[in-house]
């Protein structure tokens, strides 16, 4: 449908809650989760990828078998159409916010000195904010935020006790390879059917591709002991970060996030080539991009080169240039 119009009253708090409703969507997703990777801990990163994988898609279904609608507009006034199409409950941006957010905290805060009741406060602040740019953008009510935010915080607490198990198995088990690319693929292919379309298949599906890309990269980086980017001074906490520091993290950051980016556009368009090949099919076709045939080997396999780029080629390409 047509956007509706609206006249911006207060420029602080559109620019505050636009800028929030990103920190749940993939530009917040490709940037941050690496850079965790890349300069604060390879353990740190693993968990929090873990825990995204699963919560994200626990919410994505979850909204595809309740068909609860997103609130009406008017009156709400909607700032937002790519996901107007998919069901509202739960929000899965206050799922992913939490998610993030407190995993970050439970996984550091042990490892790092700096207070506890500071990490709980960013933590706090951080999933409150992209909460509440969901109900200022009109694309969820108050029920959709809370029941994402619970169901987040109820899966890190049930999945907490089995962090290090699962994380040991991930990097230890000769199945892992095999299990992180067929387990996804399954799911991606068996989720549930709308009558129709929506775009929560193909945003699980990339989650997951991620997710298991990632993984991959885990497995193989602890197989062939590619060196880590912890360093004495990151053990001792962030206070004494110096500028040197700041200036390989800033390095490291822009050559990985180039190398990710690259890698996304370049096998977007290789495999989307492939398959209107196979397809017979051309390139601005959307409706035959949707079909399950094209969409979910189109994303699953651009999204986990991405996260297999991400934590094998980038530490590689950072050690060549002298940045671990």
């Amino acid at each position: 449908g047509c956007a509706q119009k609206y006249i911006v009253k207060n420029y602080f708090y559109y620019y505050l809650f636009k800028f929030s409703a990103a920190l749940g969507e993939e530009i917040f997703y490709i940037t941050f989760l690496p850079f965790t990777y890349w300069n604060i801990d390879h353990s740190v990163s693993r968990r929090m990828i873990i825990i995204w994988s699963i919560v994200m898609y626990i919410g994505q279904v979850s909204k595809d078998i309740l068909k609860w609608p997103r609130p009406r507009s008017p009156p709400v006034v909607k700032l937002e159409m790519r996901t107007d199409a998919e069901y509202g409950m739960p929000s899965t941006h206050a799922m992913a916010a939490t998610a993030i957010s407190f995993s970050f905290l439970i996984a550091t805060v042990n490892q790092y000195k700096y207070p506890f009741e500071l990490g709980l406060v960013a933590a706090f602040v951080f999933s409150t904010l992209v909460c509440l740019s969901r109900l200022y953008t009109g694309m969820h009510t108050v029920l959709d935020v809370i029941g994402g935010a619970l169901i987040s915080a109820v899966l890190l607490v049930l999945l907490y006790p089995a962090w290090d198990m699962i994380d040991h198995l991930l990097l230890t088990s000769p199945f892992c390879p095999l299990l992180s690319i067929v387990v996804p693929l399954v799911l991606c292919y068996n989720y549930p059917k709308l009558d129709f379309y929506s775009p929560t298949r193909g945003d699980t599906t990339t989650i997951l591709g991620a997710g298991a890309g990632a993984t991959v990269g885990f497995w193989l980086n602890n197989q062939y002991t590619v060196p880590a980017y912890t360093s004495e001074n990151f053990q001792l906490g962030f206070p004494l970060i110096t500028s040197k520091m700041v200036v390989v993290v800033l390095a490291r950051f822009f050559v990985g996030i180039f190398v990710v980016l690259l890698t996304r556009r370049l096998m977007k368009s290789v495999v989307l080539g492939m398959l209107c090949h196979r397809y017979k099919f051309s390139i601005g076709d959307l409706e035959a991009r949707r079909r399950l045939e094209v969409e979910v080997p189109y994303k699953f396999i651009t999204y986990s080169s991405v996260g297999f780029s991400a934590t094998v080629i980038v530490p590689l390409l950072h050690e060549l240039l002298g940045l671990m």
